[in-house]
């Protein structure tokens, strides 16, 4: 339930995003804030919208949680608030752009150095899917490479809509639904594979 709740800032965004003219630089939510670009407004309303949704999402979190945040969210959070504010303070769409790439790599390198940081050299990735999966050592760093994979995989990904391919235009789709999409494929890939592996009581 928890990660369904990740998506709601980017549908936010998205809608905003694609009911906002580019050129529309008296929309309320720009004249709230005082910022306003040329072509970009589209942008600059959706990344509004991603701060407050975030802001409101994580806030629930942490209420629900005990008043608690995991350190993954609140380095969205912190990512998002971040490259936002600087998006809006600029009028410049290069910096929400960038958001995603630094978090998804940011996750893929951690996921690759997490054995050095535990006593037995096993992958934060055993943490997460030890009630799921029982697996080997060695099973256990093939799947922490196969996630580590996935992250870097979604960086390059952010970064190719965002930069590269028709000059961004496809940016916000990708932004809203390519991690949904891609993360959805892996997952149920990964339980095929491990059926195997399943734990006794899950099975």
């Amino acid at each position: 339930m928890k990660a369904l709740f990740d998506y709601i800032p980017l549908i936010i965004f998205f809608i905003l995003y694609k009911t906002t003219d580019p050129a529309d630089s008296n929309h309320p939510l720009l004249q709230l804030i005082g910022a306003g670009g040329a072509t970009n407004n589209h942008i600059l309303v959706a990344t509004i919208g991603l701060i407050a949704a975030t802001v409101l999402v994580y806030g629930y979190l942490f209420i629900s949680q005990k008043f608690h945040l995991e350190k993954p969210q609140w380095f969205v959070l912190l990512m998002t608030i971040v490259f936002g504010g600087i998006t809006l303070a600029l009028s410049d769409a290069f910096y929400i752009m960038l958001k995603a790439v630094i978090i998804n790599a940011t996750f893929a390198v951690g996921l690759l150095i997490s054995p050095l940081f535990s006593q037995d050299r096993s992958p934060i990735i055993k943490k997460l899917f030890d009630p799921i999966f029982e697996l080997s050592h060695q099973g256990w760093h093939k799947l922490n490479l196969a996630w580590a994979g996935l992250f870097a995989t979604l960086a390059g990904l952010h970064a190719f809509f965002a930069f590269v391919f028709a000059d961004g235009k496809y940016w916000g789709e990708f932004t809203a639904f390519g991690d949904m999409m891609v993360m959805l494929v892996f997952v149920i890939a990964m339980i095929f594979v491990l059926r195997n592996h399943l734990r006794k009581e899950i099975n």
